[in-house]
């Protein structure tokens, strides 16, 4: 058992720019699941963080401490080995359904535990339920057992792993303090350590449609992560990607899953296909298994045989159609020109506005609702022709998405060189 503190004494250690105790930080945080430490309290305690930062020894203790608010789950008896990918979060980013079935189809099991979406970065776990049938809550036995059999699973995180998280992760986002870097890195380590998985693939997104606006905050955020799965006995590597412009064609909960298995079906936009298979590539030769191509399972179909098996193990049924809007309502291009910019938080906050996303934990998401645009920076668009179609089942909702989306993009004369960012950016680890 921690030594006894008191939480006011530890909030003024940090107030006043000291470093925290590593027996300070255990007691602090056992306090706070516990109930001892209150709300108002851990509130000032990580505004504190968030001013005054902490280092890498303290932010390593913060960790463990979460960890060790609640079980550790371990896959040592699967017969195959364990990778993992985490994404802080961008808009159109549906990276994990598609990615998630490759890397099973090329031998190496991934036990995705994902989220629901909060503000305008779409949940995985909201995408995935727009599929009749399909269930986000398993058991760890229902868990361990299809990740045997089929080499897959997205589900929700259950309550046992890194409680403290839960509770200190609502707590952040009602008092501004969700962006402090030591907090970020401490919620998402925490959580793919518990989850036991012996190798882990971190997208880091760098943009306007990101937490992490600059480069530079993106690779502090990278490298602390990288350290404390490292110093953690997890193989982990992070890839720095560009989020000022939306991944693929849709942002939204049933139009990105139909994106998805567009990519399992071969096809599929240019960049979501390409962020996809950097990102399996990464998390394979991190397992040990870079002697296989994730290209080729794309190609050959089975990637999209684990993706129905996937699917069907969780009560979905994969071949039936998926929840469409209401109501529609289309944006035309006023001129002849080249799309040269199209800015990711504004078609993110376009989305949430339509019902993709949620204002608070407890607000339904709609199926049906989100952004298709129809041309990425680089495509020839024609005046009268559509660049976005915006789809919700309440139309009352349109204006709010228009004007998120006014400034959101930019047309420029036809024969506008136009030089495409890279999607990835860096790579650290």
């Amino acid at each position: 058992m921690a030594e006894s503190h008191d939480a006011v004494e530890v909030i003024h250690a940090k107030r006043d720019r000291g470093t925290l105790s590593t027996s300070q930080i255990d007691w602090m945080v056992d306090a706070y699941t516990r109930g001892v430490v209150a709300d108002e309290q851990m509130s000032a305690l990580a505004m504190a963080i968030l001013l005054n930062g902490m280092d890498r020894r303290e932010i390593a203790d913060w960790t463990a401490a979460m960890i060790a608010s609640g079980e550790r789950m371990d896959f040592a008896g699967l017969s195959r080995p364990t990778a993992d990918k985490h994404s802080t979060g961008g808009v159109g980013d549906k990276i994990t359904l598609p990615l998630a079935p490759l890397v099973a189809a090329c031998g190496v099991a991934v036990p995705q535990l994902s989220g629901r979406g909060l503000g305008h970065t779409g949940g995985t776990l909201d995408k995935l339920e727009s599929i009749p049938g399909w269930r986000a809550l398993l058991s760890n036995e229902e868990m361990l057992a299809q990740l045997e059999d089929v080499g897959a699973v997205i589900c929700a995180a259950g309550d046992g792993l890194a409680p403290a998280d839960k509770k200190l992760y609502a707590l952040r986002d009602v008092t501004g303090t969700v962006e402090a870097i030591p907090l970020i890195a401490s919620s998402i380590m925490s959580k793919k350590i518990a989850e036991g998985t012996g190798a882990l693939v971190l997208d880091v997104k760098v943009g306007s449609g990101a937490f992490m606006k600059s480069v530079d905050t993106a690779r502090e955020l990278a490298e602390v992560m990288v350290a404390l799965g490292k110093d953690a006995g997890v193989n982990t590597v992070a890839l720095l990607t560009d989020m000022e412009t939306p991944l693929g064609l849709t942002a939204g909960n049933a139009i990105e899953v139909a994106e998805s298995v567009e990519v399992l079906a071969g096809g599929g936009p240019a960049d979501v296909v390409e962020l996809t298979v950097a990102l399996a590539r990464e998390m394979l030769a991190a397992a040990g298994r870079d002697d296989v191509d994730p290209a080729d399972k794309l190609a050959d179909g089975t990637a999209m045989d684990a993706w129905r098996r996937m699917i069907g193990a969780q009560g979905g049924d994969p071949d039936a159609a998926l929840p469409v809007a209401k109501e529609s309502h289309v944006v035309t291009a006023a001129s002849d020109g080249v799309l040269t910019r199209l800015d990711a938080l504004s078609v993110g906050i376009a989305a949430w506005r339509l019902g993709a996303g949620r204002e608070r934990k407890e607000d339904p998401v709609q199926a049906g609702a989100g952004v298709v645009w129809h041309a990425r920076p680089g495509d020839e668009v024609r005046a009268g022709t559509p660049l976005f179609t915006l789809l919700t089942d309440t139309p009352d909702r349109f204006d709010r998405a228009l004007a998120a989306l006014e400034g959101g993009y930019d047309v420029a004369p036809v024969g506008t060189a136009f030089e495409p960012a890279p999607l990835v950016i860096d790579r650290v680890g």
